[in-house]
């Protein structure tokens, strides 16, 4: 999870560089060149099921295909730190999808950690970032283009959410390596064609040398490490603690917008990225045994 916010905030400067989708795809076609081998069945694995082949595709489908691109557009209309705080809300609404699929049940506790993650976020999004190109430009329907980028960014936080409950579900009858290969695969088709779209008319020679390297770093980050270091924790850790540590994902993505792109966060934004961070905790804390 410090991993993922990592490259949430540094993706907003390969966003000024790539257009989205060329973006998303060359990180799925890094990623695939990196973990090529990991596509082969272990001679211990079951044959896919027709249940599995379909959870496969979803998990790439919500956790990658859509995640990537409200992510990716998400963070060119809003700012690293404002991004980071709307996927604070990801554990509370993990808790929602575990209530709806996964038949858990919601308690007092839970239903009170969504309702902070919610008023955390409102209030950072209703919170003008004065000065600042996101705060001034207007997007469509006269909205604000933070406003629109932030609500990007939460639809992301709905793929993620879905991302954690159906991978619990897969590390079920596969290793981490499998899953880890076959859905960067499902990414990688899903957005080819419009990544081809996007290559024909991109002047890849303006590229410079750190930019490329960033790209690498986001590939394998997005795509290898994260993806089978989370598969991994899966296979011991109930779904509902493990989003407990998507606390890593918010601090981590605010952590780099201060330090490394000279954002700031005002008393307001600290005061609604603490009451996003407490409803998270309240949401995903386990609770006393009886």
């Amino acid at each position: 999870m410090a991993l993922v916010g990592s490259y949430v905030a540094l993706s907003k400067p390969l966003v000024t560089a790539f257009p989205v989708f060329l973006l998303a795809w060359l990180r799925f076609g890094l990623g695939g060149a990196a973990m090529w081998r990991w596509l082969r069945k272990p001679a211990e694995e079951p044959q896919l099921s027709a249940r599995t082949r379909k959870l496969l595709f979803l998990e790439s489908f919500l956790g990658n295909f859509l995640f990537s691109i409200c992510m990716l557009f998400g963070v060119s209309m809003t700012t690293a730190v404002s991004a980071g705080v709307v996927m604070s809300s990801i554990p509370a609404v993990v808790a929602v999808l575990s209530w709806v699929f996964l038949k858990e049940r919601i308690g007092k506790r839970t239903a009170l950690g969504i309702a902070c993650a919610a008023v955390g976020i409102g209030l950072f999004s209703m919170q003008k970032a004065g000065g600042t190109a996101h705060a001034q430009a207007v997007g469509w329907f006269g909205l604000g283009q933070q406003f629109w980028g932030n609500l990007l960014v939460f639809a992301a936080v709905l793929c993620e959410a879905s991302y954690v409950v159906i991978g619990k579900r897969l590390t079920e009858g596969l290793g981490p390596k499998r899953i880890s290969a076959i859905i960067n695969l499902w990414g990688f088709v899903l957005v080819t064609p419009f990544g081809l779209w996007a290559a024909r008319a991109f002047d890849f020679a303006s590229i410079t040398a750190p930019m490329w390297g960033l790209l690498v770093f986001y590939a394998l980050a997005a795509s290898v490490w994260t993806v089978w270091l989370w598969m991994t924790g899966l296979k011991s850790v109930p779904a509902a603690r493990a989003g407990v540590f998507t606390v890593m994902l918010p601090i981590s993505a605010a952590t780099i917008g201060v330090l490394f792109m000279g954002e700031t966060l005002s008393t307001v934004q600290m005061l609604a990225f603490g009451i996003a961070l407490l409803g998270l905790v309240l949401a995903t804390l386990p609770g006393r045994s009886s």
